[in-house]
């Protein structure tokens, strides 16, 4: 039964790890706003920082800064819950691993919101800013001037600046939305027929 724990949760222990580590090295090594650039215009490491959710959305003000990583810390608990009961109760694999893929990312995040203001000495604690680095302007121009609303105005796919665990919890919600028929596909488990005892007599 161990080993059923094992995967999921090492899985989930070195995603953190690696978006510490690119958070680290990328705080070290860069000005907030430079560009590395390594698919030229369509793919670059941008450093920035921000206060709120994934991809750069933000929960207005300190007191949305402080409930929103309260409420962060309290989904990690939850989604950690979930993912002993799911492996406990034998769920499908792939969505115990997706699961798992969340899990990481929510608490990747939570380390820098909860310690990097205090580690980093710009602020106390729960009110970190979570680092940013991986932006892929794949396509950009400009809408139609008849276009509703954003006529003529730039627009760009993709615009967010995300993380490793943004894309950890992005990655496992939409295989489980892909996969939902098949994740919790209804499995009764296997009885004894009273009958075939009696056949068999």
């Amino acid at each position: 039964m161990k080993a059923a724990y094992t995967r999921p949760f090492l899985t989930a222990a070195l995603i953190i790890l690696a978006d510490q580590i690119i958070k680290i090295w990328v705080r070290k090594h860069m000005a907030i706003g430079e560009e590395i650039k390594f698919l030229g215009d369509r793919g670059m490491l941008h450093y920035t920082e921000n206060n709120g959710m994934a991809f750069g959305m933000e929960l207005g003000g300190e007191l949305g800064k402080l409930a929103l990583t309260l409420f962060r810390i309290v989904a990690v608990f939850g989604i950690g819950y979930a993912l002993v009961h799911l492996i406990k109760h034998k769920y499908h694999r792939g969505l115990i691993m997706m699961v798992a893929l969340i899990l990481a990312g929510a608490l990747g995040n939570i380390i820098d919101s909860t310690f990097y203001g205090i580690i980093y000495n710009y602020a106390g604690i729960f009110h970190g800013r979570v680092v940013d680095m991986f932006y892929f302007p794949i396509l950009s121009g400009h809408f139609p001037t008849w276009f509703p609303m954003w006529g003529g105005e730039e627009f760009i796919f993709f615009r967010p600046v995300f993380n490793l665990a943004d894309a950890a919890i992005s990655i496992g919600v939409i295989m489980i939305l892909i996969n939902q028929k098949r994740y919790f596909k209804h499995e009764t488990p296997e009885e004894s027929n009273p009958n075939s005892e009696m056949v068999e007599e």
